[in-house]
């Protein structure tokens, strides 16, 4: 459903304004993946909605937070294979639906709002919305919060042995950690010690998900100690924090590389402290996986407004 392998890019300008060597720090255009506007869920909706085909499924389930992209790329899959698909989201709907919410209508996906709930109520929703499917003659087949199951990783397992092959001297990729699927899968071919991970605060146990994904994958795996940073956060998962905005105004005034608020600005934030402790350091290489996102910058509640407060860069540089 997808183009590969993505693009694997210097980010020199970056690096050198970090502090590292101009050949240090590259980019993996996970972004760049294609399907319904691209991002690293298409590599686990191959494995997901793949699986769904084959066992006969008409229609494809999934949840999410209103700016989801994984629900966005689940109505893309849909639409490729001729599948209805359902999105299950949480929130209310509001008088101007933006960014992600946009791509899902255009998609041709049907959207059921939620509210707030837990997880375990959306789980149940899910459940309902799929028995009511089913007694009207449909064959529904739920894809899980974010894509990511033990078969949703494998996804990032096939990334992992990708980017092996790119950059055999590979010493860190640096993702951004959701619901856990990708992290897994890359640690999974590339092992724990090469795979930083930086928690975006979409669950509250991201170790415990992550750990358990890669034993389901080879149970009895010796995985070793998760390099997981916890420290971008802030208020919470939809929040866009200071360190985030620094991060997402550096890629794009250095490279030329958008970020989204959620996901990889984070991601990059995670990066840049982890070489002001000294976890990444010069003279080794280091990737920064680039997962998508780009629509649901224009979704975000404080986003918008804080970029169209943004000075212009100034004539001497970054």
């Amino acid at each position: 459903m997808a183009s590969w392998p993505t693009p694997l890019e210097r980010m020199p300008s970056l690096a050198l304004a970090l502090g590292l060597g101009e050949d240090d720090l590259w980019v993996k255009r996970d972004d760049l993946t294609g399907l319904g506007g691209g991002g690293n869920k298409v590599r686990k909706l191959e494995w997901l909605a793949g699986t769904a085909l084959a066992e006969g499924a008409t229609t494809l389930v999934t949840s999410g937070a209103p700016q989801s992209n994984h629900a966005r790329l689940t109505a893309a899959a849909g639409a490729r294979l001729g599948l209805e698909v359902v999105l299950v989201l949480t929130g209310e709907p509001s008088a101007s639906e933006s960014g992600n919410l946009v791509l899902d209508r255009i998609l041709g996906a049907r959207v059921v709002r939620v509210g707030q709930q837990s997880s375990a109520e959306i789980d149940e929703i899910v459940q309902d919305v799929a028995d009511s499917l089913r007694a009207s003659g449909s064959v529904p087949a739920v894809i899980p919060f974010g894509g990511s199951s033990v078969l949703g990783a494998r996804g990032y397992v096939d990334a992992g042995h990708e980017l092996a092959q790119q950059a055999p001297d590979l010493d860190t990729v640096v993702v951004a950690v959701g619901s856990g699927g990708t992290m897994a899968g890359l640690i999974h071919a590339l092992g724990a010690d090469r795979v930083l991970g930086v928690d975006c605060g979409a669950t509250s146990d991201p170790a415990t998900i992550v750990t358990g994904l890669v034993e389901g994958m080879s149970p009895g795996l010796e995985i070793g100690k998760l390099r997981l940073r916890l420290d971008q956060v802030g208020g919470g998962y939809s929040e866009l924090t200071s360190q985030v905005e620094n991060a997402i105004v550096m890629a794009a005034r250095t490279e030329g590389i958008i970020l989204d608020p959620i996901y990889t600005g984070r991601a990059l934030a995670g990066m840049i402290a982890a070489v002001h402790d000294q976890d990444i350091t010069p003279g080794r290489r280091t990737v920064l996986l680039h997962s998508g996102g780009l629509p649901g910058l224009f979704g975000h509640r404080h986003a918008v407004s804080w970029a169209g407060e943004l000075t212009e860069r100034p004539s001497s540089g970054p």
